[in-house]
């Protein structure tokens, strides 16, 4: 942890210890933080895209079968406000529908569109092939406008990690204090990282966590290959993947209120700047 993340977090830790935890297991915990831009359509960080507005894209990209969400300006976002290893320059859409319906298929997409690429304007319903009225009302509450981007930090709100081949979950490996831990971030949180309902990089969050969402975005992209309805290859260990962004859509859109959009992508594909391979999955409670 650099010493900027270290004065940033100072009250977590203190939180932390004010709480009993041993100063060596909340240093070990400390040691798992992430940088992560959160986008805000507040404060005054650099503008970095936008929600909503017109869909741009390259002539020969069907259409998106997921709604439009935002568009994110890589040359104008920080590098150093995450750690992924995302493309310098070019436009990074999102695209999701806010809603589980409890096939193993990816409820979103990403779509990057290269610096220079000539595009057009398309259609923001096409995804709406059936004109489905409560899909439209949904579509209408989706923000709109530019976003900023804040430089934010980023810890696991999880506090256990799924077994592999068995319906349950252990501790977090050396880290025996990790649910008081977690209980101290969110304690103190809000006052570290700015209010914003879109996230890139660090850890995934959702409604009554507690084991890390992007292992359930990979255990759904697995299934998801097996079916013959993603394609491969895919890695079935979350240590392969990275959280590309994630988005509360409960904060934005009326009536799906505990709604959270995580896309997921594998390391090797964000390398190779093959963000269409970012695999998104949704946690919703209705």
């Amino acid at each position: 942890m650099t010493f900027e993340f270290a004065d940033r977090m100072t009250p977590f830790r203190d939180k932390a210890v004010e709480r009993g935890i041993p100063e060596e297991d909340v240093d070990r915990w400390l040691t798992l933080t992430r940088p992560c831009a959160t986008l805000t359509q507040k404060g005054e960080g650099p503008v970095v895209g936008r929600f909503g507005g017109p869909l741009l894209l390259p002539a020969d990209v069907p259409d998106p079968a997921f709604p439009y969400v935002a568009t994110i300006d890589l040359a104008a976002l920080p590098a150093d406000f995450t750690d992924l290893a995302l493309p310098r320059d070019g436009q990074l859409l999102l695209f999701a529908f806010p809603e589980d319906e409890g096939d193993p298929v990816s409820m979103g997409s990403a779509i990057y569109v290269p610096a220079g690429t000539a595009v057009v304007e398309r259609d923001l319903h096409a995804w709406n092939e059936w004109d489905i009225d409560d899909y439209e009302t949904m579509f209408k509450e989706f923000p709109q406008g530019p976003v900023r981007a804040m430089a934010d930090v980023s810890l696991p709100v999880h506090h256990a990690f799924q077994v592999r081949g068995e319906r349950r979950a252990g501790p977090i490996p050396g880290h025996p204090r990790a649910e008081d831990l977690v209980d101290a971030w969110h304690d103190t949180r809000e006052g570290i990282n700015a209010e914003g309902s879109l996230q890139i990089g660090g850890y995934a969050d959702e409604e009554a966590v507690y084991t890390d969402p992007l292992d359930h975005v990979v255990l759904r992209a697995v299934r998801s290959a097996e079916k013959g309805k993603w394609d491969g290859p895919v890695s079935d260990d979350v240590a392969d993947w990275v959280l590309l962004a994630d988005w509360y859509a409960g904060a934005d859109v009326y009536g799906w209120e505990s709604a959270t959009v995580h896309w997921g992508i594998q390391r090797e594909d964000l390398a190779a700047g093959r963000l269409d391979r970012a695999f998104a999955q949704v946690f919703y409670n209705p």
